[in-house]
C-alpha cells in the first residue's frame, strides 16, 4: 500500500511539472508572437524589419577619416557581395548629384555629401564597382509608410555589401522627419547596421528618425508614384512592387 501511494505522488508531481512547463512554453510563444507582429508595421530594413531601436543620437556627423566599417560575414548571410571598403576623404563642400538610370527613366537625387559623409563614401564605392547596376527595388510599401527600397543585388531584402556603418545626418527635428523625396537608408533594428539599401520616400512618412537621410529627389520622383500607384505585387501594402523597378545604372558625380 505503501508504495502504491508513493507511485501515485510521484505522478501527480510529474503532472503539475509538466503543466508548469507548458505554461512557461506557452508564455513564451506568446512573447514571441507579440514581438514579431508589434515589428511588422514598422519601417523598412535591410535584412528584416526594425522596431524600435535606442534613442537616435543628435551629435555632429563624423569628421572624414573617422567612418569605422564594421565587417559582415559572407559565410553567416550568403546574400552579401564582397566589395571590399570604402576610402574615405574630404567630402565635396556643398551637395553632390546621385544620376539612378532606371527601366522607367532617370531619377536625380541631392546628395547630402557634407552632412552624410560615411554614407556618401559608401555610395562613391559602391557606384564605382557598379553594385547598383542591373538590379531590382524589391519592396514597396503603399500604407502607412510610403517608400520604394532599392540597393539589394540580392533581391531578398537581405542583401548588401561585406560591411555595414552608424547612421547618421538623421531628422530629429524635422516633421515630418521623412518627407516625400527623402532618400534615406535601410537598417536593421540593431544600431550601425547601415549597409547598401536606401528607400525613396514618395509621400510624406513619419518614421522615428532612426534613418540616414542621403538626400532629395529632384528630377523623376513622379517615376516612383506612377509605380506605387500600380501597388504591390501581390494585393498586399508590403511586398515587391507590381511594375517591376531596375535600377539600370546607379552614378554619383
Amino acid at each position: 500500500m505503501a508504495e502504491r501511494q508513493a507511485t501515485a505522488k510521484k505522478r501527480r508531481q510529474f503532472k503539475i511539472a509538466g503543466g508548469a512547463a507548458g505554461a512557461v512554453l506557452l508564455v513564451l510563444i506568446g512573447t514571441i508572437w507579440a514581438v514579431t507582429a508589434l515589428g511588422n508595421d514598422d519601417p523598412p530594413a535591410s535584412a528584416a524589419d526594425p522596431g524600435p531601436t535606442a534613442p537616435a543620437p543628435t551629435g555632429a556627423p563624423p569628421a572624414p577619416g573617422e567612418c569605422e566599417w564594421l565587417p559582415e560575414d559572407v559565410n553567416v548571410n550568403p546574400n552579401l557581395e564582397e566589395v571590399g571598403t570604402p576610402e574615405v576623404g574630404d567630402p565635396p563642400a556643398g551637395p553632390a548629384t546621385m544620376s539612378i538610370t532606371t527601366n522607367h527613366g532617370p531619377i536625380e537625387v541631392e546628395v547630402d555629401a557634407e552632412g552624410a559623409p560615411c554614407t556618401y563614401a559608401s555610395f562613391v564605392h559602391l557606384a564605382d564597382q557598379e553594385f547598383y547596376d542591373d538590379t531590382n527595388c524589391h519592396r514597396m510599401t503603399t500604407e502607412g509608410i510610403f517608400v520604394l527600397q532599392c540597393g539589394d543585388p540580392s533581391g531578398t531584402g537581405a542583401g548588401g555589401p561585406t560591411y555595414k556603418y552608424a547612421e547618421e545626418n538623421l531628422p530629429v527635428e524635422q516633421q515630418p522627419a521623412y518627407p516625400a523625396g527623402t532618400v534615406a537608408m535601410a537598417k536593421t533594428q540593431e544600431p550601425a547596421s547601415t549597409g547598401s539599401q536606401f528607400f525613396i520616400v514618395y509621400e510624406d512618412t513619419e518614421l522615428p528618425p532612426e534613418y540616414t537621410v542621403l538626400g532629395t529627389v529632384t528630377e523623376g520622383l513622379e517615376i516612383v508614384q506612377d509605380v506605387a500607384a500600380d501597388g504591390v505585387e501581390d494585393g498586399t501594402s508590403d511586398g515587391a512592387p507590381a511594375t517591376e523597378v531596375t535600377i539600370e545604372t546607379l552614378r554619383i558625380e
